[in-house]
């Protein structure tokens, strides 16, 4: 399809108001700051606010804050993370003779996920992910006044796990079974188990926390000063200076492609013909 990644980090961020990373093994760090690629729905990072060199950036405006003072901070691990976009509906996983799996009963995770024919849904698991997030508070607002931060996006929060599965759908209307199950090891980690083995299918596993399936960004709020002094809008504080992102591109059709773009290229042909 022409733009896989794109397509599932949109869908899941219109289910969790999160980013997708199509790659999770790939790392990405707290505080990691840069900007949307428009064509791929990824982050091109350009520095963190924990690299020493920003430090320098950050004394200029405030030499009190010292950052290697305010690390991320790590969250405990959580129950199991599913989401299933629109048109997904997720069914207990049927065990009969056909599926002869060790441990598919004893699996932390397993089930059915029926996918609507002709439509793109998506579908992320992670096992007992845990959050790892920017202090709130002074920090964040102390960041505002940076001006190298200035139309760039800044990682707040991430999302790791030591087990994740991400799938986009083919729109044939199929069923997805996934289970993770225990391995015949104890020392090993869980491992994933599925019926099917499909290019828009990823999954991993590790007895470590590994993997970034999904992570929070922030940009600055525009400031407007307030023409009236007993106007009731209360100053921003804290991380109130920062708001979410919105996604950097026009509504996606199926594929993953701007159906704006696409309208533009359809007029232009038939202009020219």
């Amino acid at each position: 399809m022409g733009n896989a990644g794109r397509k599932f980090i949109d869908l899941i961020r219109q289910s969790t108001a999160k980013w997708a990373n199509w790659d999770p093994p790939i790392p990405i760090q707290v505080g990691a700051y840069g900007r949307l690629n428009t064509e791929t729905g990824e982050l091109d990072i350009e520095g963190n606010i924990y690299d020493p060199e920003f430090q320098v950036l950050l004394d200029k405006v405030d030499g009190t804050l010292k950052l290697a003072d305010f690390p991320a901070q790590i969250g405990a691990p959580e129950g199991d993370f599913i989401v299933c976009t629109m048109g997904v509906r997720q069914n207990d996983l049927k065990i009969d003779g056909e599926i002869n799996v060790v441990g598919l009963g004893q699996a932390s995770i397993k089930g059915e996920w029926q996918f609507q024919r002709g439509k793109r849904g998506a579908l992320l698991i992670m096992h007992n992910p845990r959050q790892e997030y920017v202090p709130r508070g002074r920090v964040l607002e102390t960041l505002y006044k940076v001006p190298e931060l200035k139309d760039m996006h800044v990682v707040n929060s991430i999302f790791k796990c030591p087990a994740y599965t991400i799938y986009l759908s083919d729109k044939s209307g199929e069923k997805v079974s996934l289970a993770l199950t225990p391995s015949e090891n104890p020392a090993e980690p869980e491992q994933w188990w599925s019926d099917t083995n499909v290019s828009l299918l990823r999954k991993g596993h590790h007895k470590d926390y590994m993997f970034t399936p999904l992570y929070g960004l922030k940009r600055k709020l525009p400031l407007i000063r307030r023409l009236m002094r007993d106007s009731p809008v209360p100053d921003p504080e804290g991380d109130d200076f920062w708001v979410d992102v919105h996604v950097p591109w026009d509504p996606l059709d199926e594929d993953g492609d701007e159906e704006y773009a696409s309208e533009v290229c359809r007029d232009f042909r038939t202009s020219s013909s």
